[in-house]
């Protein structure tokens, strides 16, 4: 009988959804300049009871179909018919390593409303499907701009995301802990059997399941993001313990500490080419508004504290949260730089090593998933940041756009980047299952 309450109150919840989507388009206001950039405009915070759920349908590239470039660039697949390509990094002998990967199988069964909601997104988005647990290798041996050999580097993993190599290791950041493997140049599979680094929050309630993982530059230090298990702290603060954060481990004593915390959604962690600094992308709370809060990218600093689940974007304090904590909203740092309201900005690198032309010389790229939580679409895109002296120095440039068909559907959806060996921008495209490598339109 309860199960049979809660499939009634779904189904009546699943048209509500469909409503309340098409209610709000009609009203919805587009992405706007003001949510970009060191100042972002902050309307009021509003909420409703049923929160706005618009994400596109995942419908994938259609054959021959591909995303549209900036002017002065062009874009092939580099490596197709992948199973949810997630995250990327490209090997010193210019051997590209993908995880595919999706959500591990979920174990908190309780109902809610909410809950209702974003499981029909993340069907409807195409990110319910079972995870491939499995890292590829894609090797380009003509130098075509096309990989020609693929082998299966690493399976068996659980829902793995970051990589990184260091000191003849391959870290890869599992959902549920940070392990190695040894590896030598020109290697196409691994045998070796991974080395566990560090467990990493985890369990039954696993909410924001992705972690991402880089290396210092010295190899003695490596760094996880980790994010929160709730939108603003709803589940309880002790359920968030050494989550919204960045946690540092000490290679050797593998001791772990919180680095920076605050930080909702981390993803993409890079090193910053100028100054030396950390940076990394967060997506930020969702159901404040179309407007509220912008996603955002910035340096880290340690020991910094960035306002989550008690302010957004410095000291705007969320009054959802309760009881309130003053004495943190006081500390919370502002970010360097807003990415928009809900365009889930997961991929960021800089342009170091990048050949795309004078424009794209110094900056970050940064891959937008897409938003869900707003009533006209955001995201879905790949941007560009200038920066200057270390710094962003000026609004985004579309590098990749055209993922959101006529018929509103998802062709694909951006979410890793990365800079290969000769200098094109990748781009992993989970809905699409593609790789692009995008080149100057010379050629050159």
């Amino acid at each position: 009988m309860k199960t049979g309450a809660i499939g009634i109150a779904a189904t009546v919840l699943a048209g509500a959804l469909v409503a309340a989507c098409a209610g709000v388009s009609a009203q919805g206001r587009a992405e706007q300049s003001g949510g970009y950039g060191p100042d972002p405009t902050l309307p009021a915070p509003s909420s409703t009871l049923i929160p706005t759920v618009n994400i596109a349908e995942a419908k994938g590239w259609p054959n021959g179909a591909k995303p549209k470039t900036a002017s002065g660039l062009k874009v092939n697949a580099f490596a197709g018919d992948l199973d949810h390509p997630r995250w990327l990094h490209v090997l010193p002998n210019g051997d590209v390593l993908v995880a595919e990967s999706n959500a591990p199988a979920k174990h908190d069964e309780y109902f809610s409303i909410k809950k209702v909601f974003t499981d029909q997104a993340q069907k409807r988005a195409g990110a319910a499907t079972p995870s491939a647990n499995r890292i590829t290798l894609l090797r380009d041996t003509n130098g075509d701009g096309v990989a020609d050999q693929r082998s299966a580097f690493i399976e068996g993993l659980n829902s793995p995301f970051g990589m990184t190599l260091s000191r003849g290791r391959l870290y890869v950041a599992n959902t549920d802990a940070l392990v190695a493997f040894p590896y030598s140049d020109g290697l196409t599979r691994m045998t070796a059997t991974p080395e566990k680094i560090v467990d990493l929050p985890a369990g039954d309630l696993n909410h924001h399941w992705t972690k991402d993982v880089i290396a210092s530059r010295d190899g003695s230090k490596l760094y996880v993001t980790v994010g929160s298990n709730s939108n603003v702290g709803e589940n309880g603060m002790a359920a968030e313990e050494n989550r919204a954060a960045v946690l540092e481990v000490d290679a050797a004593t593998r001791r772990t500490r919180v680095f920076a915390s605050g930080l909702r959604n981390p993803n993409g962690l890079t090193w910053n080419p100028d100054d030396g600094r950390l940076w990394v992308a967060v997506n930020e709370r969702d159901e404040l508004g179309d407007d509220l809060v912008p996603d955002y990218m910035t340096s880290v600093r340690d020991g910094g504290f960035y306002g989550w689940p008690y302010s957004y974007f410095g000291q705007n304090v969320d009054a959802r949260v309760k009881p309130p904590r003053p004495d943190l909203v006081e500390k919370a740092i502002k970010p360097d730089y807003a990415l928009g309201a809900h365009t889930a900005s997961l991929g960021l690198t800089f342009a170091a090593g990048a050949r795309l032309g004078p424009d794209y010389a110094n900056g970050a790229f940064v891959g937008q998933h897409g938003s869900w939580n707003r009533s006209v679409r955001s995201g879905y895109k790949v941007i560009f940041v200038p920066f200057r002296d270390g710094k962003p120095a000026g609004p985004p440039k579309d590098v990749l756009t055209g993922f959101i068909d006529t018929d509103d559907k998802a062709l694909g959806r951006p979410v890793g980047v990365a800079i290969d060996k000769k200098g094109a921008l990748l781009v992993a495209d989970d809905v699409g299952n593609v790789i692009w490598r995008v080149t100057p339109a010379n050629g050159r």
